[in-house]
């Protein structure tokens, strides 16, 4: 009785709107979001598979049996058992342990994209948002010149002329990736622009950069966090393509796009070299879409 009073203790306090101070407002926000994720069916399932895939990224040895890199000719193509989940490729390599390291190399390239397009995505919208002019007009046609491309080909093309590998496929999705940040950041930026609380930090002798980072940017994260949760399952499916090309990851490092396209000669025989890592692309993708929508109701003020 004591846990359940202690319990609903803290859920008054934390649901009250009645703030004694500012870590209590912060608490507060954070826990309203809870409830609406816990209250989207959709989203949490998206958030537990996102959740699921981190897990899974970090403990992978003590999930595994095998070694994603040792080869064993005498077991290849070997179809699902009790000794190989999913099978054995055709160097007799375990198929589920190299996808679960896969996560690995999904992870590293869909964060560090993530790293590299939501500071400069942002900076290009917000300054060309709040400067205007002719900043704002040069800032805004080198992105939708950007965005006349269709990502993935952009993506290969950026990829083909830098050389195929992991870092030279993460520098070609983030430049594809970008431009809706920028737009986007500018949008918001342009809502608040003539704010009284900007022209009070100009009116105070403010520079350009104070007033981003600390009036803009809290104002603009939320939609830039929704965005960049959408981005993820683009960025999967573009790494999974290069990948699938020979211009992402590069054998012997287990990635999902690479794995299906080294079982497109054995489809017939060996469905399951490109049919699994081909389902947890997808299920990976869809989480991740049904998460951003879930952020998008819960985050957007207008929907409260």
């Amino acid at each position: 009785m004591m846990k359940n009073g202690s319990f609903t203790t803290l859920h008054n306090w934390l649901i009250s709107e009645d703030f004694t101070s500012s870590r209590q407002a912060r608490l507060h926000k954070a826990y309203v979001a809870w409830l609406g994720l816990l209250a989207n069916p959709l989203a949490f399932t998206g958030f537990l598979v996102v959740l699921g895939l981190i897990v899974v990224a970090i403990v992978a040895p003590a999930i595994t049996s095998y070694s994603p890199y040792d080869q064993d000719l005498s077991r290849a193509l070997q179809p699902l058992s009790w000794q190989h989940w999913f099978g054995t490729d055709e160097f007799g390599r375990d198929v589920y342990t190299r996808l679960v390291y896969g996560a690995r190399t999904t992870l590293y390239i869909s964060i560090l994209v993530t790293l590299i397009v939501a500071p400069i995505g942002f900076m290009i919208g917000a300054m060309s948002g709040y400067l205007g002019g002719w900043v704002d007009v040069v800032l805004m046609r080198i992105t939708d010149i950007f965005l006349s491309f269709p990502s993935l080909v952009l993506a290969l093309a950026f990829s083909a002329s830098l050389g195929p590998g992991i870092e030279n496929a993460v520098i070609a999705i983030a430049l594809t990736v970008w431009p809706p940040i920028a737009r986007l950041a500018r949008a918001e930026t342009l809502t608040f622009r003539n704010a009284d609380f900007v022209v009070a930090a100009e009116l105070q002798g403010a520079g350009m950069m104070r007033i981003l980072l600390r009036h803009i940017v809290p104002l603009c994260a939320p939609s830039v966090v929704v965005r960049l949760t959408l981005n993820m399952s683009s960025i999967i499916l573009t790494a999974a393509g290069l990948g699938f090309l020979g211009l992402g990851a590069q054998p012997p490092m287990p990635e999902w796009g690479a794995m299906a396209a080294s079982g497109r000669q054995y489809l017939l025989d060996a469905w399951w070299l490109t049919t699994i890592p081909g389902i947890a692309i997808l299920i990976v993708s869809l989480a991740f879409n049904l998460l951003g929508d879930g952020l998008r109701d819960i985050l957007d003020p207008r929907n409260g």
